[in-house]
């Protein structure tokens, strides 16, 4: 009241004054709220955590290696792994896994990312940073599985120095790829050994040798993680639990479309449904069997009092195969029953805030070198040439790729982008209930 008594009194220009001088203070405090927003979602992503990104459905991470050639030594340029990093932001990865340093191509990815970040601030993509380690004589008639490998510590120092060098991006160390799981038997080795180079870096970290917020995990197989027979669960297992930030498990329900088939086979009756009800049965018993071999892992921790962090390091499905996967074995793989296992997996994974290291990115012909039909040469959700495999397909229509492409080309869909031709080389599985029905017999 007393405000409005005085503005009465105003002239015009002392009115218009008032007011324009209000304006000013209202548009000086919005330019700054504006500008603090700004600040804050800059400093966000140049600060966010390992514990931040992990398990956050906005942050995807896939596995990725960008050989385009038939053995390691052809090693991808700078610029191409550039174009596949691209491919990949636009596809909803943030988070990238690699394998190995003995080769360039994992330091170079990292060179690619900050080069990408220096030409867009805005970019995001952080890096899990695979050490690769063997037992002694890996890969010879006698390897020596209770003793390591003298280049595992140089391995190990490779890493250190690459996350030391990049630490905005590179959010994780994994000592080890598979390498304790008892089937690799060209390279495993005891849990002693991955404990031994964990408390290495996590020591490095406590004494500042080593940037505090990289995580320290090694990725395997569910089975080596506890969620399997009694011949992995030991001492230096519960030790190696306690001692990494997560553990990274893998899990492969294709493979044991052949290896354990037991929830890929069609009950009495459904084998006369329509093709697709079987089909989407099974991919469905595909993903309740990753999700029970997850469990498992959660359990066995869960059994010795342990709270530790579990995400998935690897699980994916092959589009093609000419052995055990194909035609003539479990009809696992095409590209069709590649999208339900794609999409099965992240929606669990997103709605259980459990990161996914989807594997893979894109196909890798060295894999199989001598068998280009092979499954493991065909688990990319890109081809070789950058086509869109059929899970990519709904991107593609969204046209989030315009621009992009890999060697030249652009990413169009596999196909050619026709659904019919694709489910031409669908086939529907129905071999293990004849075995079961012999077996039974």
């Amino acid at each position: 009241m007393i405000l409005n008594m005085q503005i009465a009194k105003m002239t015009y220009r002392e009115v218009l004054g008032f007011i324009l001088f209000f304006m000013s203070i209202a548009c000086s405090a919005f330019l700054f709220s504006c500008d603090n927003k700004h600040t804050d979602k800059t400093e966000s992503k140049i600060n966010l955590s390992t514990g931040d990104i992990l398990g956050d459905p906005g942050y995807h991470a896939i596995c990725y290696g960008g050989y385009r050639g038939k053995t390691l030594e052809e090693q991808p340029s700078i610029e191409e792994l550039k174009e596949d990093i691209l491919i990949m932001h636009a596809a909803g990865v943030r988070f990238v896994r690699t394998y190995k340093l003995m080769y360039p191509h994992a330091e170079n990815l990292i060179k690619a990312i900050r080069s990408v970040k220096e030409e867009d601030p805005e970019f995001e993509m952080y890096v899990m940073l695979g050490a690769w380690i063997n037992c002694k004589d890996a890969f010879t008639a006698n390897p020596v599985h209770n003793e390591e490998s003298p280049q595992n510590a140089e391995e190990i120092t490779r890493a250190i120095r690459v996350a030391n060098t990049y630490p905005d991006i590179v959010k994780v160390i994994a000592v080890g790829n598979e390498a304790m799981v008892h089937w690799q038997a060209g390279y495993f080795v005891t849990p002693a050994i991955i404990l031994k180079w964990v408390n290495h870096l996590q020591r490095l970290k406590s004494i500042g040798k080593l940037n505090k917020d990289v995580w320290i995990t090694c990725s395997d197989n569910f089975a080596s993680w506890g969620g399997g027979g009694e011949e992995y669960h030991n001492d230096d297992l519960v030790k190696l639990i306690k001692a990494v930030d997560y553990v990274s498990m893998h899990t492969y329900p294709m493979h044991d479309t052949h290896y354990n088939p037991e929830f890929w086979l069609l009950n009495p009756g459904e084998q006369d449904w329509e093709e697709d009800q079987r089909i989407d049965t099974l991919m469905l018993r595909s993903l309740n069997y990753a999700k029970s071999q997850y469990k498992a892992v959660v359990d066995y921790i869960s059994s010795h009092g342990l709270n530790t962090p579990v995400h998935i390091g690897e699980t994916g499905w092959a589009s093609s195969s000419n052995g055990h996967y194909g035609p003539d074995g479990s009809k696992a793989c095409d590209e069709y029953k590649q999208k339900i296992f794609y999409d099965h997996v992240r929606k669990w994974t997103d709605e259980e805030g459990i990161s996914c290291f989807y594997f893979q990115a894109f196909d890798e012909p060295w894999k199989d070198a001598q068998n280009p039909g092979g499954s493991e040469n065909h688990f990319g959700l890109f081809t070789v040439e950058g086509k869109a495999k059929y899970p990519m397909w709904d991107l593609v229509d969204q046209d989030i790729f315009n621009g992009l492409g890999r060697g030249g080309q652009s990413v169009n869909k596999t196909f050619g982008g026709d659904k019919n031709s694709m489910m031409h080389t669908v086939s529907v599985p129905d071999l293990f209930i004849k075995e079961k029905t012999m077996n039974d017999q």
